[in-house]
């Protein structure tokens, strides 16, 4: 029985050799789903996204968020997705690439969002994700956060932390860490 399928799928692979196209890569219910998301994306003006390896890898790319209010105004943060094959019943794996002074993203790039962790579900969506991110620009939270010290900063002396913030993105020090421009 299964020499069969090996059989069929060859017969497949010849005929579409013939016809003279590559084989056809089927895609993943991820990859679908993915392509669906993509496609109905509604980005802020704040956000662009990037495909570095083209259209044939919708599974890895990359959005910059450029805040325009709040703490984090007038710099530029990058974030990488990977998504997984088993989207949308895990969530992608976001990493900022931008080494940046904030209570939700530690200087590993590791980002504090819920619905990247236990309060995903596989009716959120990337538009979703890209919403809440840029909401960390304009509201972060230090309830729930990555960088102890930052969050406690915001808490206790929210212009101590705003000028921080502007010291990190200009490219300064902050206590021992040197964050690069991102302005």
């Amino acid at each position: 029985m299964i020499n069969l399928f090996k059989i069929k799928d060859k017969k497949n692979q010849d005929a579409e050799s013939a016809n003279g196209r590559p084989p056809i890569k089927k895609q993943s219910a991820g990859e679908l789903r993915l392509h669906k998301d993509i496609s109905e994306l509604n980005l802020p003006k704040t956000t662009t996204i990037s495909f570095l390896n083209g259209k044939d890898d919708l599974m890895n790319f990359e959005i910059s968020i450029r805040p325009d209010e709040g703490y984090y105004q007038g710099g530029t943060f990058m974030f990488t997705f990977l998504v997984p094959s088993s989207y949308p019943h895990e969530p992608p794996k976001v990493k900022c690439k931008t080494k940046v002074y904030h209570p939700n993203i530690d200087l590993e790039g590791n980002v504090c969002l819920n619905i990247l962790r236990e309060d995903w579900k596989p009716v959120l969506n990337i538009n979703t994700i890209i919403y809440g991110l840029n909401h960390l620009f304009t509201q972060p939270n230090h309830e729930d956060p990555l960088n102890h010290d930052a969050a406690a900063v915001l808490r206790d002396n929210p212009r101590l932390f705003e000028t921080n913030v502007r010291r990190a993105m200009a490219g300064g020090y902050v206590g021992q860490v040197h964050f690069p421009r991102c302005i």
